[in-house]
């Protein structure tokens, strides 16, 4: 027998999460792509690295706009506006005849995927009940991950099949097209739950039922940052840390091993391994977070990954090098995986109910920025003493995210129904 969060959730499977595995599917096949297709078109290594960031760049200034748009559109339409404009950036990368055509449609394919994040965001914010939000959320983030992880691998089939790198971004055009017909045309979840299980499953909102945040919500964008900067300037450091060390394990590992000699295969190994721990673990996170509170998953997580990253710099010149690059990768892994949905469900806490949009859009602008800056911070660090101390300043980072998540989520972030 279904339980009552079970059945919520997997009404919001076509509408939210099949969505969500389909748009980063496709993306997850295209991004390992983008700098050699640069580099095809003319571009040299540094130019082709520059040209992958406009993705990033992308996300980091659609949030706000995102914001704006699904406080009046509603999320269910910014999703499929998102995915068009998503569709019409991969169709212009696939016909662009000049570099910097391309990357203005890199960039605008970053914007969508802002968008269409956001609005999955507000719409899980707004209809999923608190005593399951975190494991909604951390469902979503899995759901992420997974195409993520899939789509490298569909990537090299398709290279192998068309011997070309275009045929990735027909690819991400279909699982576009797919996307926008479903939520375009799918069963609406929050009418499909009442029809199925009665109306006690759907919050009550005092608006009719249509797929969108209440109309109420019409705070600016900005009015909504400046009355939310208490939350944002502590609560959201600390999530911009946790994002800062989650992306740069991204690049640390990796630059890492080719440091103490490992070959690309052994490294792209131990990445595989650290990405299936870390997807293994999705849904704990969501448990471990409605169970027992949110600091319960995002104390662990942020100490296990920064305490793995000043572990790994004391690493380098020692014994056994690899075996400690292993180890503490897999350390790394288990963070992450634990951190999984905590930046959704901080956000979807504390979010005012009035705007949660408005909001989101601030949150996830912060969030973004520490993702973004962390590989350009360990850089710049390792370029200007070594890649120990570079390693060691991410796990500070990691532990001062911990020490703000410690002080703040107590105070910001509701806990869950029947806990003290």
């Amino acid at each position: 027998m279904r339980t009552r969060a079970s059945t919520v959730l997997w009404q919001y499977g076509p509408m939210v999460y099949l969505p969500t595995v389909l748009f980063s599917l496709g993306e997850g096949a295209v991004l390992p792509l983008i700098p050699v297709i640069a580099a095809n078109m003319g571009a040299d290594l540094a130019t082709a690295a520059l040209v992958a960031s406009a993705l990033v760049v992308g996300q980091l200034c659609g949030n706000l706009p995102a914001g704006w748009a699904v406080a009046r559109l509603g999320e269910r339409y910014t999703m499929v506006i998102a995915g068009i404009i998503a569709l019409l950036g991969a169709v212009a990368c696939a016909l662009a005849p000049s570099l910097p055509l391309f990357t203005l449609a890199v960039f605008v394919i970053g914007v969508s995927a802002s968008a269409f994040g956001l609005a999955r965001h507000a719409f899980m914010t707004t209809r999923v009940p608190l005593e399951f939000r975190a494991r909604a959320l951390s469902l979503l983030g899995g759901s992420f991950r997974l195409g993520m992880f899939v789509g490298p691998f569909v990537s090299a089939l398709l290279l192998s099949a068309f011997q070309t790198e275009f045929s990735t971004l027909w690819f991400f055009g279909a699982c576009l097209v797919v996307l926008i017909l479903l939520v375009l045309f799918g069963p609406d979840p929050e009418e499909q739950a009442a029809l199925a299980n009665g109306p006690e499953l759907v919050e009550d909102s005092g608006e009719a039922v249509t797929g969108s945040i209440p109309s109420q919500a019409r705070r600016g964008v900005f009015s909504t940052m400046w009355q939310s900067r208490g939350v944002l300037s502590r609560l959201g450091l600390a999530a911009a840390a946790l994002s800062a060390v989650r992306s740069a394990r991204q690049v640390a590992l990796p630059i890492w091993g080719v440091s103490i000699g490992l070959d690309a295969s052994t490294i792209a190994l131990v990445m595989g391994v650290t990405g299936a721990i870390d997807f293994a673990l999705f849904y704990a996170s969501g448990q471990v977070m409605d169970r027992f509170g949110r600091l319960w998953a995002a104390l662990p997580a942020t100490i296990l990954m920064g305490s793995g990253f000043i572990a790994l710099s004391f690493t380098h010149d020692g014994d056994m090098t690899v075996l400690w690059f292993g180890l503490f990768a897999a350390v790394l892994g288990v963070g992450n995986g634990l951190s999984s949905g905590i930046l959704l469900t901080l956000g979807a806490d504390v979010a005012p109910q009035d705007a949660p949009a408005a909001f989101l859009g601030s949150w996830r602008t912060l969030t973004d920025v520490g993702g973004a800056t962390a590989p350009l911070l360990f850089s710049a660090i390792a370029a200007a003493s070594s890649i120990m101390v570079a390693t060691g300043a991410m796990g500070v980072i990691g532990l001062l995210g911990a020490a703000g998540f410690l002080r703040w989520i107590p105070r910001f972030a509701p806990r869950p129904p029947g806990r003290d």
